[in-house]
């Protein structure tokens, strides 16, 4: 079929939105903040799996667990980090609540569309939250760095990638030593309800 037609006989354009469970309706195409609830972003993340589900653990490794732990590498990393950039740390792969968690080749082969259509979400989230839409160039450079930390971290610990390999495809993460650290890293996937309420937990603390 070309495309479904209404009473009238005209096509019915795709439905471009998603209802969530808290009664929102986000419009996909043109995402607004005000149909945004962090409820939602908890819920959707805590049962998204990073690496495709290919991780060590009776329970798949969620997008939440893994923005936590981002936000608490980019504190880290940055000890005087202020609160409302830790937020943005945090909330760095949010929009991944709607559109899942694609590894990185997938992203690259679908092309720059996807990408605009993320960076659109990624803004209205900032927004909704009370974030500049774009942050400053040094904070996005500092959450790509915790960003990458982690990812090398859940490779070795989680996903199976040899010390090695995992440098070679995220670089080996620097300034993380003593035992306060290595608790932190000490990565067990939880079942999704515990996800969520760390992810939530986080977000109160750092509203």
């Amino acid at each position: 079929m070309s495309g479904m037609r209404g009473s009238g006989g005209g096509k019915v354009p795709p439905r471009a939105w998603q209802r969530m469970l808290s009664g929102r309706r986000l419009d996909l195409l043109d995402p607004s903040p005000v149909d945004i609830e962090i409820e939602d972003i908890a819920l959707g993340l805590s049962r998204v799996a990073r690496w495709n589900g290919q991780t060590l653990g009776t329970h798949p490794f969620s997008v939440a667990q893994h923005c936590v732990l981002v936000e608490r590498l980019a504190a880290i990393f940055r000890p005087d980090l202020d609160r409302r950039w830790r937020l943005a740390a945090l909330l760095h792969d949010a929009p991944e609540y709607v559109i899942g968690d694609m590894i990185s080749p997938f992203k690259a082969a679908l092309g720059l569309d996807y990408k605009d259509f993320e960076h659109r979400l990624q803004r209205a989230i900032h927004i909704r939250f009370g974030l500049p839409a774009e942050p400053p160039q040094w904070v996005e450079k500092l959450i790509k760095r915790a960003d990458r930390a982690s990812a090398f971290i859940e490779a070795t610990r989680l996903a199976g990638f040899s010390d090695a390999e995992a440098a070679r495809f995220f670089g080996r993460p620097r300034g993380l030593k003593g035992a306060n650290v290595e608790r932190l890293l000490a990565l067990r996937p939880l079942p999704a309800e515990e996800a969520r309420l760390a992810f939530l937990r986080r977000f109160e603390k750092l509203r």
